[in-house]
């Protein structure tokens, strides 16, 4: 591997995705939420200055293709798992991130069992799209837990985030976060049905090696 910018920047971020939960552990709260959210703001836009900077450079490279998504993955998917559990378990999060969490699992499996033809299942501009509403969703979700406990003193409560009207700015910005899961999780199933649509025809048991 060449250690260029672009490869830095993406090893940067996977070492990122573990500090999630870590902030919970050696931080006191509510400055773990916020430490958190800043996390989120500084890999979403390492996440497109990679990109960016490997194509403009002309350093794209196979450490870095193979890299980027698992990186990606690995901060949404510890993040949502931190997030559900300080948000109360709030149902209106549980579901979508359900679908978030299983489409990753199932599209990494049809990568997995299609082998040298998992070049189908390359990343989409719609996928990239999807990787985004996660990030700024969570972003933004990590805001709403902060401030809820900054401005009452306690983890939000089961049910307290799923009204659909805000009286505070921590529902406000945790119930903006619930809509941009939403989102992001529709745009997950898309992309996920796009990935097996695509991989089915070499799923079949008369498929030719």
């Amino acid at each position: 591997m060449r250690w260029t910018l672009p490869n830095i920047l993406t090893v940067l971020r996977l070492a990122a995705a573990p500090l999630v939960p870590l902030m919970f552990f050696f931080l006191t709260r509510p400055f773990a939420d916020f430490a958190a959210l800043a996390l989120f703001l500084v890999a979403a836009i390492t996440d497109w200055f990679d990109g960016y900077l490997a194509r403009a450079w002309g350093q794209e490279s196979r450490f870095g293709a193979a890299m980027d998504p698992i990186a990606d993955k690995a901060m949404v998917i510890i993040a949502v798992v931190v997030i559900t559990g300080y948000s109360g378990m709030n149902p209106w999060l549980i579901l979508p991130s359900t679908v978030i969490l299983f489409r990753e699992v199932f599209v990494s499996g049809l990568r997995e069992f299609l082998g040298d033809q998992s070049r189908l299942l390359k990343v989409t501009k719609l996928a990239k799209w999807k990787t985004t509403a996660q990030m700024v969703a969570i972003a933004v979700l990590f805001l709403g837990t902060g401030l809820n406990y900054y401005e009452t003193g306690h983890p939000p409560l089961v049910g307290e985030t799923s009204l659909p009207w805000s009286d505070s700015w921590s529902d406000l910005a945790t119930q903006f976060g619930l809509l941009l899961i939403w989102l992001a999780a529709v745009l997950t199933a898309i992309t996920g049905w796009d990935y097996f649509a695509k991989a089915r025809p070499y799923l079949r048991d008369d498929h030719a090696a």
